[in-house]
């Protein structure tokens, strides 16, 4: 992926280097952990949600704040992060223009073990999420390995010159899309539909449909983003699919444990979250993939 020498996003916020400044701590085992980063990694369009699965993650320790300097790794992968962040302002800047609106850029703050968002305690554990109420997504890059060693994801092992990993990309361009769903009503509408659902079977298939179609904002972000920053490269597209199969529900459930529950999906199926990645970035047409459209697939 091409991104070195180019634009990097003014919105970024790196806390790594700092530290003690209220941990937060999740416990449960590692399975549950795993269980709950993967499931948690593309949510934050339902607040009340990430409300409740961080709670107690929060710490009472407010320890004074201790800077490091950050490593040259470090440096390296905010560099890649606000590079990608400038793609994504670049791609919806235009897109809203184009329907005669105005495109809020959102934040992006990268942190290590844990930290405060205006969503609650944010925990490593919970993965990457973007929080409604401040406008913010929060990413600990470490949680990446744990998709590359534990779930299969095909990711390079780190940030490297020229070759910066386009599943990590896709990520951050998932979480965008919830900002997107954000600012166009999609989120307010899915949480409208949920409160009124009969049965949380009926009331996961709302976020289902929520998560893909922020899957479906990921492709056409890969889409525009390439045409207006030349960005891809070989094997880049494979990669997103790759991390998209991944982290699909039956894929976690059939890893974590050996078996399937389809009325407890939240996020969809491997195959969901290919296809809709895979339908905005080979069509980047927008209007394929409104609220209604993808919830009528998830319904079928």
């Amino acid at each position: 992926m091409k991104w070195v020498g180019r634009r990097q996003s003014a919105n970024v916020e790196d806390r790594r280097g700092m530290s003690g400044g209220g941990k937060a701590a999740l416990g449960g085992g590692g399975l549950i952990v795993a269980v709950l980063a993967i499931y948690s990694m593309f949510s934050g369009n339902d607040t009340s949600f990430l409300q409740n699965l961080v709670q107690g993650l929060s710490g009472s320790g407010a320890g004074q704040a201790v800077e490091r300097e950050l490593t040259a790794e470090e440096i390296n992968q905010q560099a890649f992060v606000k590079t990608i962040l400038a793609y994504t302002e670049d791609v919806w800047g235009q897109v809203f223009q184009q329907s005669g609106q105005h495109y809020r850029e959102p934040h992006l703050v990268i942190f290590s073990g844990a930290t405060q968002s205006g969503c609650g305690g944010a925990d490593a554990a919970v993965g990457p999420f973007y929080c409604p109420a401040d406008m913010t997504v929060y990413f600990d890059m470490d949680f990446f390995q744990e998709l590359k060693s534990k779930f299969g994801a095909q990711m390079r092992s780190k940030v490297d010159g020229e070759q910066g990993d386009f599943a990590v990309a896709y990520v951050i361009a998932h979480e965008i899309g919830h900002h997107v769903q954000n600012l166009l009503g999609a989120s307010a509408q899915e949480r409208q539909l949920a409160a009124r659902a009969r049965s949380e079977a009926e009331a996961n298939k709302y976020s289902v449909a929520l998560e893909l179609q922020a899957d479906f904002y990921a492709g056409i972000f890969t889409y525009y983003s390439d045409k207006i920053n030349n960005m891809l490269e070989s094997g880049d597209i494979e990669g997103a699919i790759s991390a998209a199969r991944a982290v699909g529900d039956d894929a976690i459930q059939s890893r974590m444990q050996g078996y399937v529950v389809p009325e407890s999906f939240t996020h969809g199926t491997s195959e969901q979250r290919v296809l809709w990645f895979k339908k905005g970035y080979q069509t980047g047409d927008i209007s394929q993939g409104s609220y209604e459209t993808v919830l009528r697939s998830v319904a079928n």
